[in-house]
């Protein structure tokens, strides 16, 4: 079994229930779309890795010319596909690991909330930047641990099956980012969660 297998089990255990816990519980997501939207232009193709039943896809799609909705977990997909308003919106299962798409062919990637719990990021980060234009950008918020989150918390979270691989801060994260090849623009903090969220921008020089 490969270390994302327990998650993806996880993942395709809750998506029934993904999209209404969320969404009723608002949490950072309107600042985060209201972050998110600075960077996205009308003429540019998005990809999304990790966009779970959609939660940031309907909120976002609307301001580009295209949008490629990727995930792991088929039953994540499947979801997000009955929920789908938009003609120019796409969905498919991939590996943010290894992508099919060619190198060059997104104005913009997104990845949310799911770099900390991926076993090697950096994996889908290579595969980001490849995949990505010259002076094409990262957007990557990612919930963070720039002050304590509960313990009871997190051993629930952990007990149920819930795996984070990674605790970074926002320094960290930023770093880490660096060090995959992009330059950083901007890490700002979103509070509102059980923990902080670092909307953290990069850009493929």
């Amino acid at each position: 079994m490969s270390n994302s297998e327990p998650n993806k089990k996880f993942w395709d255990k809750v998506a029934p229930l993904y999209a209404p816990l969320v969404e009723r519980r608002n949490g950072p997501y309107p600042q985060l779309c209201r972050e998110l939207r600075n960077w996205l232009e009308r003429d540019i193709d998005v990809l999304e890795l990790a966009c779970g039943t959609g939660q940031l896809t309907f909120a976002l799609a609307g301001r580009v010319r295209s949008w490629e909705a990727t995930d792991f977990s088929e039953a994540m997909i499947e979801k997000a596909r009955t929920r789908s308003p938009e003609s120019h919106v796409s969905f498919s299962v991939q590996d943010a690991t290894s992508l099919p798409y060619r190198e060059a062919s997104f104005g913009a990637v997104v990845v949310a909330n799911a770099l900390h719990v991926m076993p090697a990021p950096e994996l889908a980060l290579h595969e980001a930047h490849r995949v990505l234009k010259p002076g094409g950008f990262l957007l990557a918020p990612t919930f963070v641990h720039n002050r304590v989150a509960s313990p009871a918390r997190l051993r629930l979270m952990e007990a149920v099956g819930f795996k984070t691989f990674h605790e970074w801060t926002s320094e960290e994260l930023a770093s880490f980012v660096q060090n995959c090849g992009f330059h950083v623009i901007s890490a700002n903090l979103v509070e509102g969660g059980p923990v902080p969220e670092c909307v953290l921008i990069g850009m493929k020089s």
